[in-house]
């Protein structure tokens, strides 16, 4: 692999993920002095509850680039949500165009319905497993997009024993706080080190898009259309 010679003193922060391919990180070397990476984010909604944290980096994969510095990693946001992200977040949810891009975007974007549910063969919904096309015609219903939600929300469901139609409503639930979260993050990793928010991900620009217009924030957001891998 050739190493990109760094063309400017921009930096990157790469997201909605911890992970991004190499073809991506090649193509955005080509205009940040360093593309920023964040460690996988693993929330804690509960003190009971919460997602698997995963420990690979970028850097385990591109060492040469963590040396040279056009990779820095190493931002941490696993955890509870503190008040403020648990506001923004709540903000999202309660925003019905927020919530039709999410919708619409799970619903016609694979890339994005897979990094929220596997649902390549079987789906563990609940206590029992059910075939991945008919979980994702539950996890589609067009009611989905209108039922209030908040993090309070999601927190309660997971709290206490689920009645069989709430599994679904809990997963959707967990989507769509997962999703916002890391764009709170990104924005707050942003303003925080100055740094300009990068993605391959369709669905998240415009809904980092809508957020940062919604709520008047000023935000390099730029999107890196994928062709070919």
């Amino acid at each position: 692999m050739v190493l990109p010679t760094p063309a400017s003193t921009r930096h990157a922060l790469y997201y909605p993920f911890h992970l991004c391919h190499e073809q991506t990180l090649m193509r955005l070397l080509e205009h940040y002095r360093a593309v920023h990476f964040r460690d996988y984010m693993a929330l804690q909604l509960t003190p009971m509850s919460g997602t698997t944290a995963y420990q690979d980096r970028m850097g385990q994969y591109h060492p040469a680039l963590v040396e040279s510095g056009q990779i820095v990693q190493g931002y941490s946001v696993s955890g509870p949500l503190d008040a403020d992200t648990v506001s923004a977040v709540n903000a999202d949810l309660a925003d019905a165009t927020w919530r039709g891009i999410f919708h619409h975007g799970l619903k016609n974007d694979r890339r994005f319905q897979r990094g929220l549910f596997d649902l390549s063969h079987s789906f563990a919904v609940g206590g029992s497993t059910v075939p991945g096309p008919a979980a994702l015609l539950r996890l589609l219903e067009e009611q989905r997009m209108a039922q209030a939600c908040s993090v309070e929300h999601v927190q309660a469901l997971s709290g206490r024993r689920l009645l069989p139609d709430e599994d679904y409503d809990l997963e959707y639930a967990l989507a769509l706080v997962k999703t916002s979260a890391a764009l709170v993050y990104t924005i707050r990793l942003c303003r925080q080190h100055k740094l300009e928010a990068v993605t391959d991900s369709e669905v998240h620009f415009h809904l980092l898009e809508r957020t940062c217009s919604r709520d008047g924030l000023s935000l390099e957001n730029r999107l890196v259309i994928r062709e070919g891998y």
